[in-house]
């Protein structure tokens, strides 16, 4: 990791197409401004753990006996049975 002392109005470049500019410091906080093309996704870190946890938890084997209460509670039309 790289660690870099900013102040406020300073930037860092990564590669040639993503500026990251300071905006703004207050007590613990540090606002910053991030420019990048379109293409390229950017998430805050906790947002983007939360979704890699989900969709580990959406990859996980399910239990047959879940599936069995399931068709219990889902009543199918008569025709859709067959």
């Amino acid at each position: 990791m790289l660690a870099l002392t900013r102040k406020v109005g300073e930037q860092i470049i990564i590669g040639d197409n993503i500026v990251i500019t300071v905006v703004d410091v207050k007590g613990d906080g540090v606002r910053l401004g991030i420019e990048a093309p379109k293409e390229i996704k950017i998430y805050r870190g906790e947002i983007y753990q939360a979704v890699v946890a989900e969709n580990q938890q959406a990859t996980m084997p399910i239990d047959v006996e879940q599936l069995d209460v399931l068709k219990d509670i889902v009543k199918l039309p008569p025709k859709a049975q067959r």
